[in-house]
């Protein structure tokens, strides 16, 4: 497990999207994460789009399902799913302007909701689905959300972890001059690997069903987000502020990092698909 040297708790994490709210919005839309290409000739919209998708796909949703989106951000998934699968789904975030967004843009059938994870107050085996896009990496205690999933699923139910992951073994320049600064920077408490992300899955109950390493397919996500941070820097004097004031500015300094840590492999994306057994 990949541990910068400052933690990083809750408030820090609902500090950093809410402080950012302009430049998530930004640089990634109503979505808060990666693209998914196939073919490299779709457009950043249809790619973050696929990745919903491929999440949706593996779940198994059917219509009337109840759902959960942990860590939802902006509810751009939440909606999609509930539009596209006929869902209800309830979505958590730690970030009152994220909600607050949501809020705007209404949608039948889901319900976002300003809570942590590890304290998110549902019944016991009171879902039928449940995903996590890039959003355990924030949580410390990555146990205990593999844990809580496990005991708001219904038996048979499905959990989908997208999750940036260390590469196995990494160490040296790659863990000192890349994985570390990326966490401090994103404000995540720790980055797993994949071995460890599915022996917690395992520890909580969960059968692994699938796993897909999709890091080749999701890389380009940050040569468009860079190239948008340049021209909002130069043509919008409410970000050049942002940039030189903002107590979480250091996240810009991620940018070219993510970039070169899929080219070296040091960081992976991975897609894992989760049962509880019936």
């Amino acid at each position: 497990m990949i541990v910068p040297a400052t933690a990083h708790g809750t408030a820090a994490v609902a500090d950093h999207y809410d402080e950012l709210d302009a430049v998530y919005r930004s640089l990634w839309g109503e979505h808060v994460h990666h693209g998914l290409w196939t073919t490299g000739r779709e457009r950043p919209a249809e790619a973050v789009e696929a990745m919903v998708d491929a999440v949706g796909e593996r779940l198994r949703l059917q219509p009337g399902a109840a759902c959960v989106d942990i860590g939802c951000g902006y509810g751009g998934t939440a909606r999609r799913l509930a539009a596209t699968r006929g869902v209800r789904v309830v979505g958590f975030t730690l970030s009152g302007e994220q909600a607050r967004h949501a809020a705007t843009i209404p949608a039948a059938d889901v319900d976002i909701r300003v809570r942590d994870w590890l304290d998110n107050g549902l019944p016991d085996a009171s879902a039928d689905a449940a995903w996590a896009i890039e959003s355990s990496e924030h949580m410390a205690d990555k146990q205990g959300f593999f844990d809580e999933a496990h005991r708001v699923l219904r038996p048979g139910g499905r959990l989908v972890v997208c999750a940036w992951l260390a590469e196995t073994g990494a160490r040296g320049w790659k863990v000192r001059h890349l994985l570390e600064p990326i966490c401090s920077e994103g404000r995540l408490p720790s980055m797993g690997t994949r071995e460890e992300y599915a022996a917690m899955a395992r520890t909580a109950g969960f059968e692994v069903v699938g796993y897909d390493d999709v890091s080749r397919r999701v890389a380009r996500t940050w040569t468009i987000c860079t190239g948008r941070m340049l021209r909002a820097v130069v043509v919008d004097p409410g970000m050049r502020r942002l940039a030189r004031t903002a107590r979480n500015r250091v996240f810009a300094l991620s940018l070219p990092r993510l970039m070169l840590a899929y080219r070296t492999g040091a960081m992976r994306y991975g897609i894992f698909t989760l049962e509880k057994p019936a």
